[in-house]
């Protein structure tokens, strides 16, 4: 029976094979753009998501406070050398706090044979690869003892490494930032862009005393232009916070009632908020290219209700020779279900060709998943179906008397 009606829709629609395949057409793109639409999505939130892991996990960063001019203009956070070496020190001890690691950067020409490079110097001590989660590709970290003995080493991040060496090994080779030579201890692993679209690897790490004392003149002695720190888990972060604050309040003499000469930034709860907003963004992407789907759905619906009506007397002889109800209602259904999941299969190759393409001309990043290809295929079923079924139940209603009268 199935197989005899199966048979009968197929000749059906075949006979009638534009107004199926228009009727198809609206199944095809809803389909294909919630698959292209997801496929951006999870791609932008897949490259959140790796641009906060590469930060590190648990992060605060405390800057330098602001100043004051004799005019009253006040200048941003970082105006004044506030923050020393001693003060990240400090903070390592709190019981809340896994690492700190002070810093302080500038910007130089690096040289090594007759290649040269521009990139961020950054002096920093042993406890930033640490709390970075920074590893290593190749060689090792600078040490304490390093850090005591002012010594000219230096870590290279990956895009420096391309840039002066190429394929070469710079572990151990010299290079000159200054004029003044460095030894490359090691490599660090690609980290790529952060939050901010900052290239992570185009730097170059040495030991902070070294940037104090022997590369930024300017430099007011000890001070440092912030401090990275790590907390111990994600539920300390608050608490973390607070000690922070109490501890260089009392170390800076900060009397009660006025203002912090630093600011501390939980760089953790801004790239959760990233995060949320591109899954947000995800989300009503989703949604958008879902209305494609019920826009083929009211298609499906019309098309088929012009069918029943082109179809009346067919349906009066049918059901005057012995045909059930059910059995209109269920031959209009199925015609409604192939058309939904041809057009669903349509829809998905073209989704993932599309999203594909996409990438390919454009360099955004998409990530199509089976979850995203189901979803968007049973979303679209299930419309097709449920369009369809008002028609095939006006049909199953007629009566036989009244549909072989239609003219």
């Amino acid at each position: 029976m199935i197989g005899a009606m199966l048979n009968e829709a197929w000749v059906s629609m075949w006979a009638n094979r534009l107004r199926t395949i228009l009727t198809m057409l609206g199944m095809v793109i809803g389909v294909s753009a919630v698959i292209i639409m997801q496929a951006v999505g999870q791609g932008a939130q897949q490259e959140v998501q790796e641009s906060i892991e590469s930060m590190g996990s648990n992060l605060l960063m405390v800057l330098p406070g602001s100043s004051t001019s004799g005019g009253g203009v006040r200048m941003g956070a970082g105006a004044l050398s506030t923050l020393t070496t001693n003060d990240a020190e400090a903070i390592e001890e709190l019981p809340t706090v896994a690492g700190a690691a002070p810093s302080v950067s500038d910007v130089a020409q690096v040289i090594y044979g007759a290649r040269n490079w521009s990139t961020q110097i950054t002096g920093t001590t042993p406890s930033y690869f640490s709390v970075r989660n920074w590893d290593f590709a190749a060689g090792a970290p600078f040490t304490d003892t390093d850090l005591r003995s002012v010594t000219r080493v230096a870590i290279l991040g990956k895009t420096v490494v391309d840039n002066l060496f190429g394929d070469e090994n710079p572990v151990g080779k010299i290079i000159r930032i200054k004029n003044s030579p460095y030894v490359v201890l090691g490599v660090l692993s690609a980290k790529g862009q952060s939050l901010m679209g900052r290239d992570q690897d185009d730097a170059i790490l040495i030991p902070i005393t070294t940037v104090q004392r022997k590369l930024a003149s300017n430099q007011v002695a000890g001070s440092v232009r912030f401090i990275m720190v790590q907390v111990k888990s994600a539920e300390a972060m608050p608490k973390a916070e607070q000690d922070i604050v109490d501890l260089l309040r009392q170390r800076h003499r900060i009397r009660e009632g006025a203002e912090n000469d630093f600011t501390v930034r939980n760089l953790t709860a801004m790239a959760n908020t990233a995060a949320e907003t591109t899954a947000v963004m995800s989300l009503m992407l989703g949604i958008i290219a879902s209305i494609s789907l019920l826009v083929g759905g009211i298609g499906i619906m019309n098309i088929m209700l012009v069918s029943v009506t082109e179809r009346t007397r067919e349906i009066g002889i049918r059901m005057a020779i012995g045909a059930r109800s059910r059995d209109i209602l269920l031959q209009f259904l199925l015609e409604a279900i192939i058309i939904s999941i041809f057009g669903c299969l349509i829809g998905v190759i073209l989704g993932i060709g599309g999203a594909l393409a996409a990438s390919g001309m454009t360099g955004i990043r998409v990530v199509i998943t089976i979850s995203s290809i189901l979803l968007a295929f049973t979303v679209a079923a299930a419309v097709g179906v449920f369009f369809g079924w008002y028609p095939a139940r006006q049909a199953a209603r007629l009566r036989p008397i009244d549909a072989l009268r239609f003219q």
